[in-house]
């Protein structure tokens, strides 16, 4: 597999004319125009648009979900790969190496972005209204890279990616939500995989899930579960996980005849102050406090 350190080195390798800035590059595929077979990795981001009409993308190894309208982003070193993709109407790819933005905000602001860790089946689904948007700022992005440089060139091609990336973030929230409403609220899914892994005896076996864990059983990143997660309930998923286990911890509390440490362990803590600190900061009061409390 290739990685390429520069931009020039991925437009020499797939034929492309060199770029105009050695930093940044774009690249506009026509109607009915196709790609060949890739597969690389870079030391910079990639943001595209496309609506394809064959093909596959994959992105850390997992196929991308490609309906009309789709929109991708990709940081650097991640494995992309490209097979006989055909494209359905015009595309657009933006290349923006990870130096282009030293010295800049983006160049943190842009790792806030939770959509470049997003896998499986997560791309963005744009209506009409959102393509003329994200075309309008390309267009305006392709405009600036046009032209000759000046000392304004890369703040304002910056300024308008900063754009395409706040209204990404603003449009992905109303997919969560249109999603949700097609598909069923994701908090149910994730509350009845917990309630399995608790029923099923896994706390004691294997510990704690994690949120990795979870997002497997729900076949969706860890990242895409938590923003999901966060824009139903305003809670994250480790925020769930917490939230069930000390629920499950009063009523045990409550009910059984046995050790605050007993229940702990039960629950899947190895560490019993963890266990505590947990359940105070989400009951109000320590495990102890809430047993007695309950006694009386």
């Amino acid at each position: 597999m290739k990685h390429f350190k520069t931009l020039s080195e991925l437009h020499r390798e797939y034929g492309l004319a060199p770029p105009e800035n050695p930093l940044i590059s774009l690249h506009k595929c026509a109607n009915n125009c196709s790609l060949g077979n890739s597969e690389f990795t870079g030391d910079f981001y990639m943001i595209g648009f496309k609506k394809l009409r064959s093909g596959v993308i994959m992105y850390g190894r997992t196929k991308y979900d490609h309906e009309n309208g789709s929109m991708y982003f990709i940081k650097p070193r991640q494995v992309i790969e490209f097979k006989d993709l055909s494209f359905e109407e015009e595309g657009f790819l933006i290349y923006i190496h990870e130096d282009f933005l030293n010295g800049h905000f983006l160049h943190s602001e842009i790792k806030k972005y939770n959509y470049f860790d997003y896998e499986t089946n997560e791309a963005l689904h744009l209506s009409p209204r959102e393509d003329d948007i994200m075309w309008d700022l390309y267009r305006k992005i392709e405009t600036e890279y046009h032209n000759n440089p000046d000392e304004y060139s890369r703040d304002i091609i910056l300024t308008h990616i900063d754009s395409i990336l706040k209204y990404a973030q603003r449009f992905y929230k109303r997919q969560f939500i249109n999603r949700a409403e097609l598909s069923g609220k994701t908090v149910s899914k994730f509350n009845r995989a917990l309630a399995e892994y608790f029923e099923k005896g896994k706390l004691q076996d294997q510990g704690l899930p994690t949120v990795n864990f979870m997002a497997d059983k729900l076949n969706i990143s860890p990242r895409y579960l938590s923003d999901m997660l966060k824009q139903e309930t305003g809670k994250t998923a480790i925020d769930l996980i917490h939230i069930y286990l000390v629920t499950e911890a009063k009523h045990l509390l409550k009910t059984a005849d046995r050790s605050v440490a007993e229940i702990a362990y039960a629950l899947g803590f190895e560490n019993l102050p963890y266990f505590s600190r947990l359940f105070k900061k989400e009951v109000g009061l320590s495990p102890n406090q809430f047993k007695k409390h309950e006694l009386n």
